[in-house]
């Protein structure tokens, strides 16, 4: 077991999704998995049913707690659903300057819940992008931070380099909301950017995807690989997963986090 990832984000009663998730996929890639829950929320594959939110002095406590005993190699946060939690999740990792942060800018549930309050948005583009080392938006995610419609891959080329203008180092936006036979998804830094295309996978199996990815990357980072390597290793774990998913719940099901799989490429 290598590298310490502390991840900050919801709780999915389903499984599929949020902290499970997350917990799921870093020791499936052989990392430790660490937990501050911003919210529970009452959910199955058919949608959210309820969100109870965790008082952010609670919060606080939880990264406070982990960090001063256990420490991280990596962050990662997920479902942060207002403004004040933002606010103390950017100031409480915000003292560790220079550690590895994966943004998933989580939104909207895959039902159609929204998970973010409209004053979030703006938090999380003035508190959170600045001490990301990289974010991980999906298409309407991306169209809500940097305002423009997204319809191709060029109009993806520009959202990345908006959101780069907004502070964050890298981006890996993902492009399965086109439509098309091919998913493409763009890592993009300062340095310029890379599309990863793969054929799409008929099927509705498919919660939790992005938690999946971006802590699947954050692993990578907390157990020393590359940006590019972990992005890499990320593709391609998510999408063993989604292959092999098991079936369960009558919408959107849960992926299979515990398909074998090699750590380390």
């Amino acid at each position: 077991m290598h590298g310490r990832v502390l991840i900050v984000a919801g709780s999915d009663s389903g499984g599929g999704a949020g902290i499970q998730a997350d917990i799921k996929t870093v020791t499936a890639l052989g990392g430790f998995a660490m937990t501050a829950i911003t919210a529970l929320t009452a959910q199955n594959t058919l949608g959210v049913q309820g969100v109870m939110r965790v008082p952010p002095e609670f919060l606080r406590l939880q990264i406070d707690c982990v960090m001063d005993d256990l420490g991280a190699d990596a962050f990662k946060t997920g479902m942060m659903d207002t403004a004040e939690i933002i606010e103390t999740t950017a100031d409480c990792l915000g003292r560790w300057p220079g550690m590895k942060l994966v943004v998933d800018p989580v939104m909207v549930a895959k039902g159609g819940q929204k998970l973010l309050q409209a004053d979030g948005i703006a938090t999380l583009r003035r508190c959170l992008l600045p001490i990301a080392t990289v974010l991980t938006p999906n298409l309407p995610e991306a169209e809500a931070l940097c305002g423009i419609p997204i319809e191709s891959l060029d109009d993806m080329h520009r959202a990345a380099r908006l959101l780069l203008g907004l502070g964050v180092p890298a981006v890996l936006l993902k492009g399965g909301h086109l439509p098309g036979d091919t998913v493409i998804d763009l890592l993009a830094t300062r340095d310029g950017s890379e599309s990863f295309a793969a054929p799409r996978i008929p099927t509705r199996h498919t919660h939790g995807t992005g938690c999946t990815l971006a802590s699947a990357v954050a692993a990578g980072l907390a157990q020393g690989m590359g940006l590019r390597d972990a992005v890499i290793r990320a593709r391609h774990y998510v999408r063993s997963a989604i292959e092999t998913a098991p079936g369960y719940g009558a919408g959107a099901g849960p992926l299979n986090h515990a398909v074998t799989f090699c750590p380390n490429p």
